[in-house]
């Protein structure tokens, strides 16, 4: 019998915010996303940016990924409050992302991003760093729509779905 190969994963970290004077009921929200850093991105916008995430193996719990990645990528711990899962999404390559959302009003300008390492350009045999997202904005969902990766976009649905509803972000689930 083959062995079968186990998905890669990742998690990630949503923040949202609703602008001042906004109705609690999720008609106007905007989302915190990055745009990937490194070569292969630059100069794109259009499916070129992401939920703060990253992959993590089968003994780390998806929720200290999240917590982890975002960390790495925005360069401050993740804000403190209550956490909303948004679930699961397969993405185009396989890979599975699991999403929760959290209230939460940052800086965008104020992200000092981790840093990877490859050979640039390919072949050259030359090494250089690059930030692992190079920016953040604060976007509305069409926007971020427009800017996400697409097996991303299924979560700002889920999260306007949630914020339709009661709206409400339940302390139990901060512990996510």
């Amino acid at each position: 019998m083959p062995s079968q190969k186990r998905a890669t994963r990742s998690a990630g970290l949503l923040l949202f915010r609703r602008p001042d004077g906004a109705a609690d009921d999720g008609a106007a929200f905007e989302v915190l996303i990055g745009h990937m850093g490194g070569p292969f991105w630059a100069g794109r916008e259009s499916a070129a940016w992401s939920i703060p995430k990253g992959e993590y193996g089968p003994d780390e719990e998806p929720a200290a990924a999240a917590r982890r990645e975002f960390e790495e990528e925005f360069g401050v711990p993740a804000p403190g409050g209550a956490w909303v899962a948004l679930g699961e999404a397969r993405q185009s390559g396989g890979k599975i992302v699991t999403v929760w959302a959290s209230e939460a009003d940052i800086d965008a300008a104020a992200a000092v991003p981790g840093t990877f390492t490859m050979e640039w350009p390919k072949g050259s045999g030359v090494l250089r760093e690059f930030p692992e997202v190079d920016r953040f904005a604060w976007c509305t969902p069409q926007e971020a729509a427009q800017r996400l990766v697409t097996g991303q976009r299924v979560f700002l649905d889920r999260l306007r779905e949630h914020l339709e509803g009661d709206g409400r972000v339940t302390p139990a689930q901060d512990e996510a």
